[in-house]
């Protein structure tokens, strides 16, 4: 997948959809470059709005970072989706446990689609990871 280029002034990704107010800089871009020493995700929401950023973005090395080791996967390709925005219904958190809710939009060879998740998450060591996700029935995903 290409890493695609985007303005730190730009609106982030993962704010689309709420109207696009929140800069890349001030939102996930923080999260993306600090890859190896931090910042890091401060909440499972902000872990999986980030995660979406990076897959609208094509940032593989984020998302497989972010994964928690004993579910993640050996290598990551994705089909060339463009994402479209991300509506988080519900999230919620213990100190070291996560659940969020939510829908993201995107097209795959121009035909529209949604991807309905319910993820969880784990924070370790002082940091979250995405451990897996319930995808919601009836719900087309790539």
């Amino acid at each position: 997948m290409k890493k695609l280029r985007h303005s730190p002034s730009a609106a982030c990704p993962c704010r689309i959809e709420e109207g696009g107010n929140t800069t890349y800089a001030d939102c996930c871009s923080p999260f993306h470059t600090g890859l190896a020493q931090g910042p890091f995700a401060t909440t499972p929401e902000a872990l999986m709005r980030s995660r979406y950023s990076a897959y609208a973005l094509g940032l593989l090395d984020y998302v497989l970072a972010t994964w928690h080791p004993s579910t993640a996967p050996g290598d990551l390709d994705l089909p060339p989706i463009k994402w479209l925005g991300l509506i988080v219904l519900h999230a919620q958190a213990t100190p070291d446990a996560g659940v969020v809710e939510f829908v993201a939009r995107f097209k795959d060879n121009g035909k529209a689609g949604q991807l309905a998740e319910t993820s969880r998450f784990v924070r370790e060591a002082g940091r979250w990871y995405y451990v897996d996700g319930q995808v919601q029935d009836g719900q087309a995903g790539p």
